[in-house]
């Protein structure tokens, strides 16, 4: 998938495409909703699925008190995208391109002009131009007056409620990443380097965890150990016995660490029946299945215990113990 960052790169000699718009965070079911039916819409035509998506989310930028906790990373929002079928998407910085173009504008100069587009498919909830004063309706008359197809796709909804990425937050924020998977349609992920912790968890405990510190607008699930798969990106050799690309399972823990006094919120995944050098590789973490609550123990004696069968249960929840004869 090709990928322009900002409007000036998107080259001249694009002489067609079939276009679809939105921030995409999570590109959960709705959104695939979108990006599969631009995807259609360019194959029929033969012409190539641009989405368009916009980096940082607009809201940080006018709005920061009200800006959401991210989903996903930019890269994770690209990999998904391709996945799905795009050809290129186009990265648009609110900072410095797009604003203060009025809803013609916004669409006679990007749609139009930039991007050629014969044909734009958006959410009832569309909005666009300055102040959003564009909305899916204004985007269907303006695409009557410049001869571009505009199809509008009704919000998805599922057992009683809409599926967005508000929606997705409020699950994880209750520790309920099965429902927040069930809503994106793949599990919620995490992308991150791995950093040395505190050192206690191989050295006292005999559980050594990769630690992910993430930033404050990351999206992560309550604190709590939760069942999930630890992959490790890119194709440089480990030294130990995992490979890159690779999901193993993983015992996750989120949040403080309250029984050493560790106050740094952090994702600390335990690999069942690994052992890896991994300090400075980047991983993805997958979040599967929720097993307790954070709980500051009395004794080190105590947390191993309750290590030990979080184990247990990790191997449960990912069906690990399942005869495959």
């Amino acid at each position: 998938m090709i990928v322009w960052h900002g409007v000036h790169t998107v080259p001249e000699s694009l002489a067609e495409s079939i276009v679809t718009i939105g921030v995409f965070d999570g590109v959960h079911r709705g959104h695939r909703q979108l990006i599969e039916r631009a995807s259609q819409l360019a194959d029929e035509r033969g012409v190539p699925a641009v989405m368009v998506t916009f980096d940082p989310h607009p809201l940080s930028v006018f709005l920061p008190e009200r800006a959401p906790l991210m989903l996903t990373t930019l890269e994770q929002r690209l990999e998904l995208a391709k996945s799905m079928g795009i050809d290129a998407t186009l990265v648009v910085d609110f900072t410095s391109e797009l604003v203060g173009l009025n809803p013609q504008q916004y669409f006679e100069e990007l749609l139009k002009g930039v991007l050629k587009a014969s044909a734009v498919v958006v959410g009832e909830n569309f909005t666009f131009g300055k102040d959003a004063a564009g909305t899916a309706d204004t985007a269907r008359e303006l695409g009557k007056r410049f001869g571009i197809d505009v199809e509008i796709v009704t919000l998805l909804h599922d057992d009683g409620m809409r599926i967005c990425s508000s929606t997705i937050r409020d699950f994880l924020s209750t520790g309920d990443v099965e429902r927040a998977a069930w809503a994106l349609g793949h599990p919620h992920t995490v992308t991150g380097p791995v950093l040395r912790g505190a050192g206690r968890g191989g050295k006292e405990l005999g559980f050594p965890t990769a630690n992910q510190y993430f930033a404050d607008d990351v999206a992560l699930p309550a604190d709590g150990v939760y069942a999930g798969w630890f992959t490790v990106r890119g194709p440089q050799a480990i030294d130990g016995d995992m490979e890159p690309g690779v999901a193993y399972p993983a015992a996750i823990s989120v949040g403080t660490n309250p029984t050493f006094g560790d106050d740094r919120r952090s994702v600390e995944s335990f690999i069942l029946d690994r052992d890896a050098d991994l300090y400075g590789y980047d991983a993805d973490v997958s979040f599967i299945g929720y097993v307790r609550d954070m709980v500051k123990f009395n004794s080190v004696d105590e947390l191993l215990a309750a290590i030990n069968n979080d184990v247990a249960k990790v191997r449960e929840i990912l069906d690990l113990d399942r005869d495959l004869t």
